[in-house]
């Protein structure tokens, strides 16, 4: 292999910043990101580009948000990346990523059932045209996932529905920590602890420096 080849593997491999900053739970550097990428997207507003590189920033923040209990706050840091999503969907609506960030972002929007009312089927018709456009992504499969998890059951998500998504994705990319990090949650929220140990504890072996992960396996009972 080439050192160029050997060069590309290795920046496909590695984590971005925000990843990083997410890993490890850092809201002060996610917040800046926010900043930045809002300044960037507003001097930049048909650029789909930078449209989206906002949306993520939003819903890395919110993500980290949502972690650490404070729903309030991810609430309304995701409404403001859904702007930029929205944004970047309209500029290129043929991009899955567009379409996958923004169905994150709806979903870390739902606070409660009325919430959920209102973002839920936006949340599910942004993840299924990103199926569509991208069918064999783990990264699809992953977010439609979460946001069924997130979903309340009476509206249509909950454990059951997101697990199979979850599985697809691990199917699709045996690697993604992130997927084993949340089937481990849906399988503890279904009541398969043993299964749910196992499953995070392969995806803090494949991503280590992932905080919410060793949490989350700590507060999974010993079965």
């Amino acid at each position: 292999m080439t050192l160029a080849l050997l060069m590309a593997a290795f920046l496909a491999a590695a984590p971005s910043a925000l990843e990083t900053a997410r890993d490890r739970q850092d809201i002060p550097v996610l917040e800046k990101a926010v900043e930045d990428q809002s300044a960037a997207a507003a001097k930049a507003p048909d650029d789909a580009g930078a449209q989206y590189r906002m949306a993520l920033a939003c819903s890395y923040l919110a993500e980290v948000q949502i972690e650490q209990h404070d729903k309030k706050k991810a609430r309304g840091v995701a409404e403001r990346g859904i702007k930029s999503a929205e944004r970047a969907v309209a500029l290129k609506p043929d991009v899955a990523d567009h379409y996958v960030v923004l169905a994150k972002l709806y979903g870390q929007a739902v606070t409660d059932v009325l919430s959920g009312l209102s973002y839920g089927p936006k949340a599910k018709d942004a993840i299924n045209k990103a199926v569509e456009r991208a069918p064999d992504s783990a990264a699809v499969y992953l977010a439609r996932g979460v946001g069924n998890d997130y979903l309340p059951a009476q509206l249509g998500g909950g454990p059951k529905v997101a697990i199979p998504d979850f599985r697809k994705a691990i199917q699709l990319d045996p690697k993604n920590a992130e997927a084993y990090l949340w089937l481990g949650i849906a399988l503890r929220q279904a009541n398969q602890d043993a299964e749910a140990r196992q499953a995070l504890a392969k995806a803090l072996e494949l991503n280590p420096n992932r905080v919410w992960t060793r949490q989350q396996l700590d507060k999974t009972p010993a079965k």
